[in-house]
């Protein structure tokens, strides 16, 4: 670990998936949601998009922060969009929305773009990029769509799919960074950290102990 003030990451969204994302890598971020209105950025660039958001998100958190001596404090704001068919998607914005979604993606791919935006507030530094991956949706049927949509778990997220939740499994496959699809990638943010001249390794708070005895499943 690093002789310097310590790190504190501050995440800028309310997304359990993007949290549990960082604990399993052994950083404990602290929430902050940014409340910021996603709809008053319009542009039919998907990058471009989620990038936009992803800084807005983080500025909206960093202006409520207070840099402190003892800490170094860096704010990580991310969005996500899928772009399909030459359109750029978000949430949807009800059920029938998701339903025509998923009528649509079935047996098709889009691309999930997640913009992230990582600032130093102390140095008043920002580093900042796109992760994207290709998803390529099973062909579900019509009461599968159904019962997904009617479950909510469509309406939270965007591109009405998940992979780490009930979703998953109508997804066949990806090509790319399976964090990029849950909203946040962990390689991606490492680089970010290092364009600031920090290290990853630097914001673990728990790490596995050694010696661990694994039992064999099966």
């Amino acid at each position: 670990m690093s002789d310097a003030a310590p790190l504190r990451l501050v995440l800028a969204s309310a997304s359990p998936a993007r949290r549990k994302s960082l604990q399993a890598a052994g950083i404990e971020p602290d929430v902050l949601v940014s409340g910021v209105d996603e709809s008053l950025v319009v542009t039919d660039r998907a990058e471009e998009l989620c990038l936009e958001l992803a800084r807005l998100k983080a500025q909206a958190v960093l202006t409520r922060l207070r840099p402190t001596d003892d800490e170094r404090t860096l704010v990580l704001g991310c969005d996500s969009v899928l772009a399909f068919d030459g359109e750029v998607l978000g949430k949807p914005a009800d059920s029938t929305d998701a339903t025509r979604r998923w009528e649509r993606m079935r047996g098709r791919s889009g691309v999930l773009h997640s913009g992230h935006c990582l600032i130093d507030i102390v140095a008043g530094r920002r580093a900042e990029a796109v992760a994207s991956t290709t998803v390529h949706f099973a062909d579900v049927s019509d009461d599968e769509i159904a019962t997904y949509v009617a479950t909510g778990e469509p309406l939270a997220v965007a591109g009405a799919f998940t992979i780490d939740g009930l979703g998953g499994p109508f997804v066949e496959r990806i090509e790319g960074d399976p964090g990029t699809v849950v909203g946040l990638s962990l390689p991606l943010l490492r680089r970010l950290l290092a364009d600031l001249d920090c290290r990853i390794t630097d914001l673990w708070t728990k790490v596995a102990p050694g010696n661990q005895t694994v039992e064999p499943l099966g």
